[in-house]
């Protein structure tokens, strides 16, 4: 039973981050591109690891897969915002059918400083 249950965990994780890898050559900007690989390369790694804790069933294996998984889950959503956020502010082009972009008019290039939508104007 533990080797179907890992079989398909590494099914799943190897085919998400797959949908990852071709995310990366299909969407047409540099933001969705990061949204598709953090997301994605985010959750198969943790189905990976997941079915190499099954695997092995050790403690010592476990405890490092899941802070591992834990570690993901924690740091990988925030270097994604803070690269978006970074190549917004030095300019990167955002795709021709985006729809809304939120951070227009917000930030100020010549002090550094982003504005908040709740600032009373003066």
């Amino acid at each position: 039973m533990t080797e179907i249950l890992v079989m398909v965990f590494a099914t799943i994780g190897s085919l998400v981050i797959l949908v990852a890898a071709i995310g990366i050559f299909r969407m047409p900007d540099f933001y969705l591109r990061l949204s598709v690989t953090i997301k994605a390369a985010t959750v198969g790694t943790g189905f990976l690891l997941a079915a190499t804790s099954i695997f092995f069933g050790e403690t010592s294996v476990n405890t490092k897969s899941f802070a591992i998984i834990l570690f993901l889950v924690l740091t990988a959503p925030v270097s994604g915002h803070l690269i978006a956020r970074a190549a917004y502010y030095s300019g990167t082009k955002l795709w021709k059918g985006t729809v809304a972009d939120d951070m227009e008019g917000m930030y100020d290039k010549e002090k550094g400083i982003l504005k908040s939508g709740q600032e009373e104007e003066d």
